[in-house]
């Protein structure tokens, strides 16, 4: 999912400051402050407000994302950057959800959104939308820009709101907040409620949850957390979530490329009963597909924040990658594939 905008927190000159800033502890400092706030702590594995690591340092063996095997209902997101995907192949993988970028601020919509919406449905995968904020547009804009492109329909997926830092964008410059922040989400979570009738999902990179959200702000709302190196518990502490995306580098037949993968919390009867209540739709066993377990070594699991990895595309408003020919959607889907 991770395409990035802006975000920076204010320098503060005292404690009390920086304590309601909410940032002053950031994993990423050593290579480069995330946060306008991040300031180098004394001793940041003992400081109890430091949530790179929830857990003790000697126990961190206990979580690595491999961990995700445990669990027993796995889905992916994807984007144009997955390209042509057979959703068939997808299905028939045992994946048993799907999220889709389908917007990014106030007037970028997905290429491939309408193809892979359409696609998805026709094969049987359940799916949601999700849109990606950028800090430099009115919340209103944001969400009418979704919803200009997302149709309101009874069997979809809960309705996503993205929020992630981009501190290397160079269009928006706009510093955030921590208050200020929660304020405009609230405001786009409210407003996709209101379209949709369906409480909204937060998903938060690592970063901007220990900037903005930890430990509990907008805990109303169901949280899709991005940890590809430890289980949810080393970085968000004791945060209830929802949806885990503890793979960024993902194989799943259908797709070309890598892909993120991600997990439902709970077991397969949870997950039956989820689905049927936020879409009505039955949840199809996924026992007899092959159980898509991590083979990841300890050496192979990357950095949690993807705006540290070299060579990650920043997104629309960073540098538009040329899209790929837009596939043909499949005999029986209505809507052409986005052309934009």
């Amino acid at each position: 999912m991770s395409r990035f905008t802006a975000l920076a927190c204010v320098v503060a000159a005292s404690a009390a400051t920086l304590a309601a800033c909410g940032s002053s502890y950031d994993p990423g400092y050593a290579k480069r402050p995330r946060f306008a706030t991040s300031a180098p702590l004394v001793n940041a594995k003992k400081d109890p407000t430091f949530l790179a690591y929830a857990v003790p340092e000697s126990d961190l063996h206990l979580f690595p994302a491999t961990r995700s095997a445990e669990f027993a209902v796995h889905g992916i997101d994807v984007s144009k950057y997955q390209g042509d995907i057979d959703w068939e192949q997808v299905k028939e993988s045992g994946v048993a959800f799907a999220f889709i970028k389908a917007t990014e601020g106030g007037d970028k919509a997905d290429s491939r959104f309408q193809y892979n919406w359409a696609a998805a449905k026709a094969a049987g995968v359940p799916r949601g939308a999700y849109h990606f904020v950028y800090w430099c547009r009115p919340p209103h804009e944001e969400i009418a820009n979704f919803a200009s492109v997302v149709p309101h329909e009874s069997d979809a997926l809960p309705p996503v709101l993205d929020v992630e830092p981009t501190p290397e964008s160079r269009s928006c410059k706009r510093t955030l907040y921590r208050e200020e922040a929660i304020r405009d989400m609230r405001i786009m979570l409210e407003a996709m409620e209101r379209h949709y009738g369906k409480k909204p999902i937060i998903y938060s990179s690592v970063d901007f949850y220990q900037a903005i959200l930890q430990p509990d702000a907008l805990s109303e709302y169901p949280i899709w957390v991005r940890s590809t190196k430890y289980h949810p518990k080393v970085r968000y502490g004791d945060r209830k979530w929802t949806f885990w995306q503890y793979r960024s580098d993902g194989r799943v037949p259908g797709i070309v490329g890598a892909v993120d993968q991600n997990t439902f919390n709970g077991s397969f009867e949870q997950w039956r009963g989820w689905l049927g209540s936020t879409t009505g739709m039955h949840a199809h066993p996924v026992a007899a597909a092959p159980k898509q377990l991590d083979e990841r070594a300890a050496n192979k699991l990357i950095e949690d924040d993807p705006a540290m990895l070299k060579g990650v595309d920043k997104g629309a408003y960073e540098k538009d990658a040329p899209a790929a020919a837009v596939p043909t959607p499949p005999a029986g889907i209505e809507g052409q594939p986005d052309k934009g």
